[in-house]
């Protein structure tokens, strides 16, 4: 009897050490903690403002800001984070690729429309001979360029869209000279530049605003607009967890919609 009753007990203890490790499939604290990687804007905000609906759901939501475009997509391919929310669908797809991770997107939260903004020069009467700075990875180069062509000042070979370098430009009349920039680190050169193509939030923490501050930006029908949205991105597996897909809802609610329309003046775009 001893025995048998000390068996019982090692296999409660066996199965509490397994629950321990494998919480989201026992019920555990942490299926209500979310944890997000993200750039700070509008990224981390749009996320502050979803805390207290997720907070009436019985989630907390945890979030840490990065500066760059690489770690947030390895802290969640590691499993220290259960999402990311910085990118969009062509930036995941090539990291992907190149990396090896293994990431998929839980959903389309927001678009930020790329602008073309003054550094040196503040007229684009004064494009001949500029130097612009673009971008250097492919997904965003591509989309700086599209917005160039789409504007006029230059002409990509046909049918290379959203895979296009600078390689792929067929005609310069007003001969650009494109300074190939990691995208975090442009709007600092703006002084040292004529123009600079900037990503929708890299503007913003600059304070920069696309409606007010960019000499051209990308229209609601071209593109880019109807490929780049911004999403929440996970190991794939997770996307449809009850936690995620609260944070995607709480994202995607009214409030969160509004706040955009609020605070962004055309920067943000809600995605539906």
């Amino acid at each position: 009897m001893k025995k048998n009753r000390t068996t019982k007990w090692l296999a409660l203890a066996a199965a509490a050490a397994l629950c321990v490790g494998a919480l989201a499939g026992c019920g555990g604290k942490d299926d209500k903690v979310i944890k997000v990687a993200a750039s700070a804007v509008p990224h981390a905000e749009l996320l502050e403002q979803a805390k207290p609906i997720l907070e009436e759901q019985g989630y907390t939501l945890e979030i840490q800001i990065f500066n760059d475009y690489v770690q947030p997509n390895n802290v969640v391919e590691a499993g220290d984070f259960d999402a990311n929310y910085f990118q969009h669908i062509p930036y995941l797809e090539e990291f992907n690729q190149k990396q090896g991770t293994h990431l998929v997107n839980a959903g389309g939260i927001h678009y930020e429309p790329f602008g073309l903004y003054p550094g040196k020069e503040s007229d684009l009467a004064n494009i001949e001979g500029a130097t612009i700075a673009v971008p250097n990875d492919t997904t965003n180069e591509a989309r700086a360029l599209l917005l160039l062509q789409d504007n006029g000042y230059i002409k990509l070979k046909d049918g290379v869209g959203l895979t296009a370098t600078a390689l792929d430009i067929v005609e310069n009349p007003h001969n650009i000279e494109l300074i190939e920039l990691e995208a975090a680190q442009i709007p600092r050169t703006l002084p040292d530049v004529s123009f600079a193509i900037m990503n929708g939030n890299y503007a913003m923490e600059a304070g920069y605003s696309v409606a007010g501050d960019s000499l051209a930006y990308e229209s609601a029908d071209s593109e880019a607009a109807s490929t780049y949205v911004n999403v929440i991105a996970v190991k794939e597996g997770n996307e449809n967890s009850p936690k995620i897909q609260a944070l995607v809802s709480a994202l995607k609610s009214d409030e969160v919609q509004q706040y955009i329309y609020d605070h962004y003046n055309g920067g943000v775009i809600p995605f539906n």
